[in-house]
């Protein structure tokens, strides 16, 4: 058997397994409980009532957080030469096109989000090998893919983070830092919640939210009150 450390079973004895606790309770105890030497994330699991395998029951979208996620985003943008001054002073980290498509294609991917433009998506197309399976691949439904450079780029600088249900049904999320006072954990707990509730699939049958936990990097999970949120 697993030895538990202390901080650990000091985490343990603090949350009741069984327990639902309001979300105010939850980023309170949360708080409380982690003891890392380092800002550990703050992540949301939800689990849903719908089946991913069937399309009109797939469950994603976008969603800027009040109080954004604590980490600084390294944003890429892919456009013409015309769009480069907008996407610089929005912020964006690197910007260029065809210089960064032969990066990538070569391997480069040390970036968070990508952001580009209609017009070059036949170019940035053929690296969805690449960028598809890090979840990197520009997506309308996103925003990564606009003629509004500049906005897209300060969303994502903001706390702008886009999700998707996996196969399980669960929708997993960073949505802050420990450091945060407990309040905006639970300002961004609550808009990220509210975004699912509103994604509610016509065809999903049944309870919708079947359980929400919120833990740190570090820390057990403190299960959340869903009644209280499916409405």
């Amino acid at each position: 058997m697993t030895k538990l450390s202390k901080n650990r079973k000091a985490a343990l004895d603090k949350i009741e397994p069984e327990k639902n606790y309001s979300l105010n309770e939850a980023a309170s105890i949360l708080k409380d409980v982690t003891k890392t030497k380092f800002d550990a994330s703050v992540d949301l699991d939800i689990r849903l009532g719908v089946d991913p395998r069937k399309a009109n029951q797939m469950v994603r979208g976008v969603v800027t957080l009040p109080h954004g996620t604590g980490k600084e985003k390294k944003v890429l943008v892919l456009c013409t030469p015309d769009k480069q001054d907008e996407a610089q002073q929005a912020g964006a980290d690197y910007i260029g096109l065809d210089d960064y498509i032969e990066k990538i294609e070569k391997g480069w991917t040390d970036v968070d989000v990508i952001i580009t433009m209609p017009s070059v998506m036949a170019k940035v197309g053929k690296l969805g090998r690449v960028l598809g399976p890090r979840g990197l691949m520009p997506n309308p439904k996103s925003g990564t893919v606009t003629m509004d450079i500049g906005k897209a780029v300060q969303e994502v600088k903001s706390g702008k983070i886009d999700f998707k249900v996996d196969k399980y049904g669960i929708v997993h999320t960073t949505i802050g830092k420990i450091s945060f006072e407990a309040p905006q954990i639970v300002d961004n707990a609550k808009e990220f919640i509210q975004t699912i509730i509103k994604l509610k699939p016509a065809s999903a049958k049944g309870t919708y939210i079947r359980s929400i936990h919120l833990s740190s990097t570090m820390s057990p999970s403190v299960k959340i009150d869903s009644k209280a949120m499916d409405n």
